[in-house]
């Protein structure tokens, strides 16, 4: 709640005056819940191009039979997380695996400020390379206090969003710290919400001969890209939103400049 509009139910105290039974008590009021939803929102690090991201304003695609369906089944799912999450006690997280431009980011966006607004939990989003390159440079001693911290954060936010999940070249330092804050996160129980455009037998991708790799949305496999360990603990952890097979909303939104 703004200073200069004082809320009419509390009086700005952030508390509401109840009578029960002509017991007289207290409570938190909406205003105050709705006023510590937007500080975490303006935490959490959300792009500018994704805060207004909601369920609401998720396109399905309707003039489009097969995108339509894979996208429903999709929204539907994230919406069920939303709905079914328990702060504290809710383990698991989302995985959201399909080609660019198919509504990855929204959705898991749409599901991170979903939690924030209707359980208040404690939610940062990272893009996977941003993420890595903070961490690297926080072994500097002329890093910032930001960088330093970025490890820690990935390991210990209530819920974590890595958009992007492997597009980054691999190495053993990348496959040895996306391993590790995995790993962590699954071990104690901190939810995960990733986005990948990466390839991936879950997702029903047939496996090419040899494991051939080459360009990056089209070839790489996840595990290529973060590593096996990763990639088992990550299926552990998270359950799959797949949006494989649905059109491409940046490329329809460009031929279609009305969108």
């Amino acid at each position: 709640m703004s200073a200069d509009v004082e809320c009419p139910l509390c009086g700005g105290t952030g508390w509401k005056v109840l009578d029960r039974d002509g017991i007289t008590g207290v409570e938190r009021c909406e205003c105050a819940l709705t006023d510590r939803a937007r500080r975490l929102e303006e935490r959490a690090g959300i792009p500018p191009l994704y805060r207004e991201a909601s369920f609401a304003n998720f396109s399905t695609l309707p003039d489009n039979p097969v995108a339509n369906r894979i996208l429903t089944a999709a929204v539907t799912a994230a919406r069920a997380y939303v709905r079914d999450f328990l702060p504290g006690t809710t383990r698991r997280g989302l995985l959201f695996l399909g080609e660019p431009g198919t509504g990855k980011t929204h959705l898991a966006v749409a599901v991170l400020r979903a939690l924030i607004s209707r359980w208040g939990v404690e939610g940062v989003f990272f893009d996977y390379q941003h993420l890595l390159e903070k961490i690297r440079s926080g072994y500097d001693p002329a890093s910032g206090a930001s960088d330093r911290e970025a490890y820690r954060v990935a390991l210990e936010a209530e819920v974590l969003l890595l958009d992007d999940l492997g597009a980054h070249r691999v190495t053993e330092w990348v496959e040895d710290t996306i391993t590790q804050i995995i790993t962590y996160r699954a071990n104690h129980g901190k939810p995960l919400l990733a986005t990948s455009n990466l390839r991936d037998p879950e997702a029903g991708d047939a496996p090419l001969p040899g494991g051939v790799a080459g360009e990056i949305t089209g070839k790489y496999y996840l595990a290529e890209r973060i590593g096996p360990r990763a990639r088992s603990r990550l299926f552990e952890m998270c359950r799959l939103i797949s949006t494989r097979g649905a059109e491409d909303y940046r490329l329809r939104k460009a031929r279609m400049p009305g969108l």
